[in-house]
């Protein structure tokens, strides 16, 4: 019986690496897109579970404010 390989896994690496999956590594800054307040991020932490300590919005990774 013979086996027929067409070539249409993804295979090794097929995957979504660093931010085209949506994660932007370690270090950088959670940001408030309404008043612009800054905090460190912390790994494992998802920016938008965060509140801003000023004025009690939702944050977001400073990358994204970038695109």
């Amino acid at each position: 019986m013979s086996t027929s390989n067409n070539g249409k896994g993804l295979g090794k690496g097929g995957g979504r690496g660093r931010n085209n999956g949506g994660g932007f590594g370690i270090g950088g800054f959670c940001v408030c897109a309404k008043c612009g307040e800054k905090v460190p991020h912390q790994q494992g932490v998802k920016c938008t579970t965060l509140k801003c300590p000023k004025c009690g919005k939702t944050m977001i990774r400073e990358e994204l404010l970038k695109k």
